[in-house]
């Protein structure tokens, strides 16, 4: 019965295709950019640097996938903790508050990684209300971590049509 009614959930909650789709998506895009990584200045070398650096993109773009999927499917956790922690003192909390905006400013905004992180937790927030809706058992570390293989099989499909040369018409 439980096998069953694991087959029948993307039927059931179509925001799961809906993120498989988006981090296919997100894939193929990331597989697309890994070879435009050039090296940085400061590399010594001749180009080994820029092959290390291309082989770096696709493993640093899951992990920030896998990021987003945890911050987004166990909120409540998450701030809870942090409220705990920044409760104990105001220095506590003025410094946390101060690391966490300013971190994830220069995060978001140098890295030009804003639309990625925003498609990819829009996804994932639409596929946990999906979850809700059909009230399926929320266990927090179960639903990050089948939401996070979901999207990271989406992310091998997306580069696996890029290694393929399947996506002629992806820029």
């Amino acid at each position: 019965m439980t096998m069953l009614r694991l087959l029948l959930l993307p039927f059931r909650a179509p925001m799961l295709l809906v993120l498989l789709v988006v981090s296919a998506y997100l894939g193929l895009n990331w597989s697309t950019l890994a070879p435009q990584t050039v090296v940085l200045p400061w590399f010594p070398g001749n180009g080994q640097n820029v092959t290390l650096l291309q082989d770096l993109v696709m493993p640093l773009e899951c992990l920030q996938a896998v990021a987003v999927v945890v911050i987004c499917t166990v909120p409540d956790l998450l701030v809870r903790e942090m409220s705990f922690f920044m409760a104990r003192s105001k220095v506590l909390t003025l410094v946390t508050t101060l690391f966490l905006v300013i971190t994830g400013g220069v995060y978001l905004m140098h890295l030009n990684v804003l639309t990625d992180v925003l498609l990819l937790g829009a996804a994932v927030l639409l596929a946990r209300l999906d979850l809700i809706r059909i009230r399926m058992p929320m266990n927090p570390v179960g639903v990050s971590s089948g939401l996070s293989a979901l999207v990271l099989t989406g992310v091998w499909i997306g580069h696996r049509l890029h290694v393929l040369g399947l996506t002629p018409l992806h820029s």
